[in-house]
């Protein structure tokens, strides 16, 4: 039986409990609705009406569709909500501040205000005719600019900016508006506006540009079926605004979102997988789908024998019991040489031939090769690949033993906005010869056998691909956003009760659809493909998943894909890799590696030095484009526990191009370009004073900074910025430590293990004392600094003297000092027999 869903899906009581109170903007009732028609939506631009300033009232749903009794109860009085962003006489504003303008009277404002602390509103809008689809002008955004991130396809985001609202790509789920305005010739403070098409009911919502005059910004809401239909919206856009912290306004607008949906969890709230504080591979870019059990033991053989040892494995595509159908009589097969390859299908969920075949009893299945990879070569997890609907081409229907995933064929409907960035999915192998779609009401029992079998031959987890393929199935199921539900409800039921370490990560799943019904998924690829072949891709990469985590960050924890180390970009990727709070896994082909690379990123315990948070860009590169405007350095930023790290690179020169609908190189700042040079601030660590360990009281605000690269280390005083000049391709990272004063003139801050990329997170406790005033004439020691350090090799600090004595653990410990940039570097030799080193430096 189809999920179905009545054309009133979208009303306040079909999307929410009439239990639950709601805020919401008094509009006039003589307001005329925006006209929409169902089969061509276009963008109504209406003539703007002076209204009253709207009032926020506090009523229960129930009241706002009108009491059958006519009585208002006691929790139906109303209170007056002030709200810094407001929709009045056709202007979007925030604290007096013009976002939107011309804004029609049929688009209303439901306030959020008194829901966290970002000021914000959720706009819907009345439409004429119940429709599938509809656009909606939301007026003219002009002189402002914006970092916007958008399906380029159907699959994945990119970034792009503007500053005015025509430039608003289709497809936009996330969009950051910095704003400036000035009073006599003062300029005010920035204030940072987000705007979040959501999901209301049947039906999920996205930005774009438009409009005669360039400067339209529209939204637009579809349900992906034809018989989902409705025309009234009361929250299928958040605008959500702060002043000073962009970061912080994502955060809050956020959990407003997530206060007023209830179908989904931030990432702060969900459970981490074990995998990712090890470093792993994964088969992909060293098979693609000829993987065999004697090509994976090759490979976690290779890579353990060069002292990088993984301590998980992703099984990717290949592995899996798979075929073609089967031609028909009546087919037409001339010219078949010239026609795609038939798409395989799903067949059984076991292992397949490849895993039972070879001599003797080595190869028996997926359990064998789970055996060995953990006691022969001391894997913790272990990983399989599986497509969300089964396989690329679904599961083949009526197939023997398959009969109870009620699997039946469905062609993929792609919707407008997707077709517009993507003309090719119109033609794509999977839309022409469709897809075998587990039946909802079966995908539990589909998911559940699926994963008990790959758990009872101890698989740890699932990377679950093709995730978005399911917003072009809907048609009589409800539409995407249900169909989507359903599938992810039983996916979480499923990893939750099979894989306990919440084994999970989602892949090509950059729709909407999928991040506001995100309960369980704690891990999220973070853009397209790593193209080992494709040179215009690189720096693509690099920018995209920056930016990309900056919203897929609130939801889940980012992850920046796989890389090959032995490649000519490969330590332009593994950085980037090794700060970006993610996994850190390669794809290397056995015996293909680079251990010098590797060995700044892994431990030889087979962990890495991960970073605390999703890697973002400084808030100075948030609305700059450093693949496309040929002079902005892209600077990316995270956090240690007690230092931050600096990521910087240079990224011109490609970019996904709006005209040619596809990647390529671009004349600014091309490869033949000379160096770019920014400024590096220690501040640009957007939190780096949640580093001091004593909070900010008495921090001058002055770091130190140690450059990868070169191996320099530099004083920089609080809002002193230092040059770093790159090429294309090129990259430097750095960490950045709080300088802690002790007394006049001694001063100290840790820098971590100076070999690797992110080594100052191996600096994992630290306390300073100060044992007398440093009054220049004492012999005592001064201060002592005691840390604990995890990892091996040579450790590094910054002290503005040098140090009376270091020791490790109880034994005095040998060490360099430069007085000119005042590094101490003492060496660690092996790994601590506990879990870190305990390091006392006296001053």
């Amino acid at each position: 039986m189809a999920l179905t869903s009545s054309c009133n899906c979208s009303s306040p009581a079909a999307a929410s409990s009439p239990l639950l109170a709601r805020i919401y903007t008094r509009t006039s009732s003589s307001r005329p609705p925006l006209l929409a028609s169902p089969s061509r939506p276009s963008p109504l631009r209406l003539p703007r009406k002076s209204n009253p300033t709207p009032r926020c009232s506090f009523r229960t749903l129930a009241a706002a569709n009108g009491s059958s009794s006519g009585r208002r109860s006691a929790t139906e009085e109303e209170m007056t909500i002030e709200s810094s962003v407001r929709l009045a006489d056709g202007e979007l504003s925030f604290r007096g501040r013009a976002v939107l303008s011309g804004v029609p009277d049929a688009v209303s404002a439901t306030s959020a205000a008194a829901r966290g602390p970002v000021d914000g509103v959720f706009l819907g809008a009345d439409l004429a005719q119940p429709a599938s689809r509809h656009v909606v002008s939301l007026g003219a955004m002009r002189g402002v600019r914006f970092m916007a991130c958008f399906r380029f396809k159907m699959w994945w985001m990119a970034q792009t900016m503007g500053d005015k609202g025509g430039d608003v790509p289709h497809e936009t789920q996330f969009l950051l508006v910095e704003s400036k305005a000035a009073t006599g010739g003062v300029e005010e403070e920035t204030s940072y506006v987000v705007f979040l098409p959501l999901v209301e009911g049947a039906f999920r919502a996205s930005l774009q540009g438009g409009g005669a005059g360039g400067d339209e910004l529209q939204l637009c809401v579809e349900s992906g079926d034809a018989d989902t239909r409705a025309n009234s919206f009361q929250r299928a856009l958040f605008v959500g605004a702060t002043e000073s912290d962009p970061f912080a306004t994502i955060a809050g607008a956020v959990a407003a979102v997530r206060s007023s949906l209830g179908t989904f969890r931030p990432r702060a709230e969900k459970k981490l997988p074990g995998i990712v504080d090890y470093f792993g591979w994964c088969t992909w870019d060293a098979f693609y789908q000829d993987v065999t059990q004697e090509g994976v033991e090759a490979g976690l053989q290779s890579l353990a024998a060069g002292g990088a040892p993984p301590k998980f494995v992703i099984i990717d595509d290949g592995w899996q019991s798979v075929g073609t159908d089967k031609p028909n009589a009546e087919d037409d097969h001339a010219g078949e040489a010239d026609k795609p390859p038939r798409l395989p299908r799903l067949t059984g969920i076991k292992e397949n031939s490849k895993f039972h075949s070879g001599k003797g009893p080595a190869i028996t299945g997926i359990e064998t090769l789970v055996r060995a990879a953990k006691e022969k070569y001391g894997l913790k997890y272990v990983y399989v690949w599986h497509a969300i609907t089964g396989y690329w081409g679904g599961v083949r229907p009526g197939v023997a033993g398959m009969e109870a995933y009620r699997s039946t064929m469905h062609f993929p409907k792609i919707s407008p906005g997707v077709a517009e960035n993507e003309p090719n999915m119109k033609t794509d192998v999977l839309t022409l010869q469709g897809l075998g779609l587990v039946h909802p009401l079966a995908v539990h029992r589909f998911y559940d056998e699926l994963h008990a079998y790959l758990a009872a031959a101890g698989v740890d987890g699932v990377k679950v691909d093709v995730q978005c393929v399911l917003e072009t199935l809907g048609a009589g199921h409800g539409g995407r956003v249900q169909l989507t539900k359903e599938y992810h409800r039983a996916l979480d039921a499923s990893v939750a009760k099979n894989f306990q370490d919440n084994g999970i990560i989602a892949c090509m799943s950059h729709n909407t659809d999928s991040l506001y019904c995100s309960k369980q998924t704690a891990v999220v690829r973070a853009s397209d493909d790593f193209f080992p072949r494709e040179a215009v891709s690189h720096t693509i990469h690099i920018a995209a998943v920056a930016y990309n985590s900056v919203f897929l960050g609130e939801f889940m924890l980012p992850d920046w894909d796989m890389f090959h180390s032995l490649h000519p970009a490969g330590d332009y990727h593994g950085s980037a890799r090794a700060i970006s709070g993610g996994p850190v896994y390669v794809s290397d082909a056995p015996g293909k590696h680079d251990f010098e690379l590797l060995k700044k990123m892994v431990l030889p315990d087979g962990t890495v030095l991960r970073a605390r948070l999703p890697g973002r860009p400084t808030k100075d590169c948030l609305f700059a484009d450093p693949a496309r405007d040929g002079v902005t350095l892209l600077k990316i930023w995270n956090m240690n526990k007690f230092t931050g790290v600096l990521g910087v690179y240079n990224c011109q020169g490609a970019a996904w191009s709006s005209a040619e609908k596809k990647n390529v190189f671009h004349d600014a700042g091309g490869s033949g370009a000379g160096a770019l040079t920014c400024g590096v601030k220690g501040r640009d660590v957007h939190l780096i004073a949640e580093a001091v360990t004593d909070g900010c009281a008495g921090w001058s605000g002055d770091c130190a900074l140690y450059r990868h690269a070169g191996g320099d280390l530099v004083v920089l005083r609080d809002g002193a910025a230092l040059p770093v000049s790159l090429k294309v391709l090129e990259h430097d990272v750095l960490t950045v430590s709080p300088i802690k004063d002790l007394a006049a003139g001694y001063r100290f801050a840790p820098i971590g293990l100076i070999d690797m990329f992110n080594g100052g997170a191996a600096v994992e406790g630290l306390t300073y004392s100060v044992l007398v005033d440093g009054d220049g004439m004492t012999t005592a020691a001064v201060g002592q600094v005691c840390m604990e350090v995890r990892g091996r090799g040579r450790f590094g600090s910054y002290s503005s003297v040098r140090p009376r004595k270091c020791t490790l653990g109880s034994a005095p410990v040998e060490f360099s000092y430069d007085a000119s940039s005042g590094m101490v570097i003492l060496e660690l030799e092996s790994m601590p027999k506990e879990r870190v080193h305990k390091i006392v430096v006296e001053l």
